[in-house]
Formats: C-alpha cells, structure tokens, sequence
C-alpha cells in the first residue's frame, strides 16, 4: 500500500477536488492519498466526490480549520 500526500493548503474550491481527481487515476488499489486542506468549501466537495466514486473516506481535523482528507482506492 502506498501512502501520497497532496498539500492543497491555501487552495479554494475546485483546486483542491481537481488535484485529488487527477491524483487517483495514479493510484492502484488499496492505495492511499491524503489531502490537506484548509477551505470549507473543499472540506465539503472532496470527501462527497470520493465517496460518490465508491472511494472509503475518512476525515482528520489537524488543527482548527485544517483538515487531511484519508481516500482509500476501492476500485
């Protein structure tokens, strides 16, 4: 399993969605990308398009307004 961390702090909504789509299509199953982020918007959009691709989603605030986004490759 391999772990790749995107670092989309400071970046708005879609940057940060567009980033993970391109990201993923790298990834093999079972892989992991972390994405960092720092807006609300992409708190919100991020995780909804991984789930909605079938991708396990789990969230991490790290700090106050800052969070890491765990997408698992599922298929």
């Amino acid at each position: 399993m391999k772990e790749v961390v995107l670092d989309c702090f400071g970046e708005a909504c879609p940057v940060p969605l567009v980033k993970a789509e391109k990201a993923m299509v790298d990834l093999e199953i079972g892989d992991l990308l972390i994405v960092q982020i720092d807006h609300s918007c992409a708190m919100k959009n991020v995780p909804e398009w991984a789930r909605a691709q079938g991708y396990n989603v789990e969230i991490e605030e790290i700090e106050d307004g800052e969070w890491e986004v765990f997408i698992e490759k599922t298929k």
